[in-house]
């Protein structure tokens, strides 16, 4: 597939989002292949990195809100009827995909991991914002707004439901309080989204780094270099 690239040759699969409207090549150029290639030559994860349709969904200003969630939706449809079956032939097997992503990649993460933890029960994300009404640019919030903006449906959810993700789900939520975390709004929203996960008793971390950390590729090596390996 042109839309996806592989790394590894065995280990628990990793799915990973690129930054806002990037590449599936983003994260091997910007050397987040290279901050977890022990692991990889180890055989304790395979990596597959997918493309992103930013553009043409949240951060098309050109459209409403609404419609870019019902774009979003095809997208959902390519990850989980697409690319997971193919990550499970690829790996020989009907595994888990753990999930990763960062800046509006984690917000592709949290969702996935929270509407699919059938699919994908653990999800790594980092520098996130996690209402796309406020990365959208747009206010109104119609039904498919409502189901893929986790600031709005992980506030309501209950009963069974949230029975099962409560024993399923398990988010990592990690933030550097340096440049641009708080322009992006991005440590406001990761505090605010680990508060309501705690609310709903969704098994989560919040890990919060210094003031030495900004909003970028760096910071985000050294952050999944640093989890990752008590994951896989």
């Amino acid at each position: 597939m042109s839309d996806v690239r592989a790394y590894g040759h065995r280990g628990r699969p990793l799915l990973a989002f690129p930054s806002e409207r990037g590449n599936a090549f983003d994260w091997e150029d910007r050397g987040m292949v290279e901050a977890i290639g022990p692991l990889l030559e180890a055989g304790r994860v395979k990596l597959y990195c997918v493309t992103s349709f930013d553009a043409a969904t949240w951060h098309d200003h050109s459209l409403s809100l609404e419609e870019r969630a019902r774009r979003h939706e095809a997208y959902e449809r390519w990850i989980c009827d697409e690319i997971v079956p193919w990550i499970r032939a690829h790996c020989g097997g009907d595994e888990e995909v753990l999930l990763a992503g960062c800046s509006f990649g984690a917000y592709h993460a949290a969702n996935f991991c929270l509407r699919r933890a059938d699919l994908f029960p653990v999800a790594i994300c980092m520098s996130g914002v996690y209402d796309v009404a406020v990365v959208g640019g747009g206010w109104e919030r119609g039904d498919a707004v409502y189901f893929h903006n986790p600031m709005d449906y992980a506030a309501h959810l209950h009963g069974d439901h949230l029975d099962w993700l409560r024993s399923r789900a398990s988010l990592l939520l990690v933030c550097g309080r340096g440049q641009w975390e708080d322009t992006t709004g991005a440590l406001e929203s990761t505090q605010r989204f680990a508060g309501l996960l705690a609310d709903k008793g969704i098994r989560h971390e919040l890990d919060l780094w210094g003031h030495d950390v900004p909003h970028d590729w760096p910071s985000w090596r050294r952050q999944l270099a640093h989890h990752l390996p008590r994951l896989v």
